[in-house]
């Protein structure tokens, strides 16, 4: 039985979060996997309850963080190889930047046959500065040259690495995308709706917008005020909106939307309706998605933006900004409306759209499911990750 040792940088909640567990969980019995993970930010929240609930019970090495810090990130690259002296994998499979350049210069050291690492997002523009940025470029060539093969979520994400930014050839690079328990966000959806609407006490003719992901510079919530400012003041119809999630910019967020007269309210310190409403991290997020009405995501970049997934998933229409992948998990004006990452006024003019129409939400939101349902399931991604494990297994001659 092959082993994989499969290696993320933290366990946050978020989509890459859920793409290692749910491989480390379904590839199994056909493969042994090891699950290594760094640490969370204090500002993140835990998935360790995805871990239990899958039965899953990953390694943890206290040194590896997200911020660059040679000191600790050179024990975290020594503990890695120690893990793989002793584990012995054919396969070394990292996610995300920090486990990526750690996890794979290590597998690289010790001679391991097959390496793989997937990009779930990057972070070539609308993170940091040009000179950061073109030294994370530099850094990233370098380590995919001793890469087996490159794992994009979306053919749009494989020419920026492959044509615009020439991190390898085209032809190193293998499209999976991700793969979700998109079942369980359709199911029982009047139970999770009432459950979400009785403890935020929205009533029946209320319109819900929410947003959801971390609360960061990239996800860009102040164009999102920008939007809600214009909706207050231009729909007579009732409407509620929920920030969930939280990060770094919570605080100057919150007293942004307080300058505007948005009338917020940070829901763990007060339980009180109001018109926007910060709910933070909500582990069962099946419940929002059900209780809303409308989802919006306001970002500079992505990579493949899990809450967009959810929400078709959920049957809800959704208004983004067209940066990234989003193009690739949507269907444009069928299941989505698509601004450019300037554009507030017309992102209002959607959204207020969709307030104003039951019809044009329930048309949208049905397109957006069907189309989910089909293409974004755990069970496609970890056959189709399969079938690429054992091709490189196979140019390697050890299957």
């Amino acid at each position: 039985m092959p082993k994989i040792l499969r290696i993320i940088n933290r366990l946050n909640l978020g989509g890459p979060t859920y793409n290692v567990a749910y491989l480390s969980k379904y590839l199994s019995p056909e493969y042994e996997t090891m699950l290594v993970t760094g640490m969370i930010d204090e500002t993140e929240e835990s998935s360790d309850f995805i871990m239990k609930q899958l039965g899953l019970s990953p390694v943890y090495i206290p040194e590896m963080h997200r911020d660059l810090d040679l000191i600790r990130d050179r024990a975290a690259y020594l503990k890695i190889k120690k893990i793989i002296k002793e584990f012995k994998p054919d396969i070394v499979h990292t996610h995300a930047a920090k486990a990526g350049t750690l996890g794979r210069l290590a597998a690289h050291s010790c001679g391991v046959p097959v390496i793989v690492h997937t990009f779930h997002g990057h972070v070539f523009h609308s993170y940091f500065s040009s000179s950061k940025t073109r030294l994370f470029i530099e850094i990233e060539r370098f380590v995919a040259r001793r890469t087996t093969c490159i794992v994009a979520i979306s053919e749009r994400q494989k020419k920026e690495l492959g044509s615009i930014y020439k991190i390898c050839r085209p032809e190193k690079i293998a499209v999976i995308p991700l793969g979700l328990d998109v079942e369980k966000f359709h199911e029982n959806q009047d139970e999770k709706r009432n459950l979400f609407r009785k403890k935020y006490e929205v009533s029946d003719k209320e319109i819900v917008i929410a947003i959801v992901g971390r609360i960061v510079p990239v996800k860009n919530h102040q164009f999102f005020l920008k939007v809600l400012s214009i909706i207050r003041n231009q729909t007579k119809k009732p409407v509620r909106v929920f920030i969930v999630g939280d990060g770094e910019s919570t605080g100057r967020i919150f007293s942004l939307a307080e300058s505007m007269n948005l009338d917020p309210v940070f829901y763990l310190k007060e339980q009180r309706k109001a018109w926007l409403t910060f709910t933070s991290w909500i582990k069962n997020v099946d419940e929002v998605y059900a209780g809303a009405d409308i989802i919006c995501l306001t970002s500079q970049n992505e990579g493949t933006p899990v809450s967009l997934i959810e929400a078709q998933s959920a049957g809800k229409p959704v208004v983004s900004t067209r940066v990234g992948g989003v193009e690739d998990v949507v269907l444009q004006n069928e299941s989505a409306f698509l601004t450019s990452r300037t554009s507030y006024k017309k992102f209002a003019e959607y959204v207020i759209r969709l307030i104003e129409s039951d019809s044009l939400r329930a048309q949208m939101g049905k397109k957006g499911q069907q189309y989910a349902l089909q293409k974004y399931s755990y069970q496609r991604m970890a056959g189709n990750m399969s079938s690429l494990y054992n091709e490189l297994l196979n140019k390697e001659g050890m299957k």
